[in-house]
């Protein structure tokens, strides 16, 4: 077990806040950046510190992680090199929705980089697997519910490709002309359709207040942003009615997470896999 750095939080400064925790920034040292897990987090920030660091040495443009802490009240966290300037796709976007073409485009060449690099596989968690044991702990589907989905899952095509595991224009952030991919926590390996359904779902089925919350933009911004994004990554000769048929159940299958960390069932992502359930 990795002993975590105690550190002070009076050497930093709030940035921002997410879902899982919050950024600082150190107020003397401009290289080094903190992402601090909220109370009772503990195994979650170090296993995220080690997937970064095997995902920085894989050659994955992502920020350089450095060490496990904890703070004086127990929180824990890691800490990263800075990106000076860094903006993410969401608030860029959000902040000037005339340039959604321009970050779309861009995120979708990032996207296909990384879905086009080979990983060893034994040294990363194969998504099928993943999404067949979310399943299996799921208790808002009936037994014949679950069957039919694992069919899905486990009919899925296989490749021993990387998939970032929570792929939405929030988790990639650019400085200049440099490009990163943030928060790797989850990264796998696999079809990349499992990556896309958590980008589609958050541009073109989720209408509520989270979108503007969590991603700093309206749903029409967000949609666009997705009808930029598919032909520069699926290429223009393929219509994106054929492209969004194949990855509505993707995108419905993140259902699982969703329900694993709100303890609640959504049943409008259950609707969308009603065709693979019956």
């Amino acid at each position: 077990m990795i002993e975590p750095i105690r550190i002070s939080l009076d050497d930093y400064v709030l940035t921002g806040g997410g879902f899982n925790g919050e950024s600082y920034n150190h107020k003397t040292d401009p290289d080094v950046m903190l992402k601090l897990y909220f109370p009772g987090k503990i195994r979650q920030p170090l296993d995220e510190m080690l997937m970064a660091r095997k995902v920085y040495d894989l050659g994955i443009p992502s920020p350089e992680p450095g060490d496990y802490v904890v703070t004086e009240d127990g929180r824990y966290g890691i800490r990263f090199r800075r990106i000076p300037g860094k903006v993410s796709y969401a608030r860029a976007t959000g902040d000037h929705p005339e340039k959604v073409g321009q970050y779309a485009a861009e995120f979708a060449q990032m996207c296909r980089q990384l879905h086009d690099t080979h990983v060893d596989t034994s040294q990363f968690e194969n998504v099928k697997d993943r999404y067949l044991y979310l399943l299996e702990e799921n208790p808002f589907f009936t037994t014949v519910e679950k069957d039919r989905l694992a069919r899905f899952i486990t009919d899925a095509p296989d490749t021993d490709t990387a998939i970032h595991g929570d792929l939405q224009f929030g988790n990639a952030i650019f400085a200049g002309n440099e490009r990163y991919f943030i928060d790797l926590g989850d990264f796998c390996y696999g079809y990349p359709m499992f990556d896309l359904g958590m980008l589609y779902l958050c541009c073109k089925l989720d209408k509520g207040p989270f979108l503007q919350e969590t991603f700093h933009m309206d749903a029409p911004t967000a949609s666009r942003f997705w009808d930029a994004f598919a032909p520069v990554y699926f290429g223009s000769d393929r219509p994106l009615r054929d492209i969004e048929k194949e990855i509505r159940p993707y995108a419905g299958l993140k259902t699982l997470i969703i329900e694993r960390d709100a303890h609640e069932p959504r049943p409008e992502f259950h609707a969308i896999l009603k065709e693979i359930m019956r």
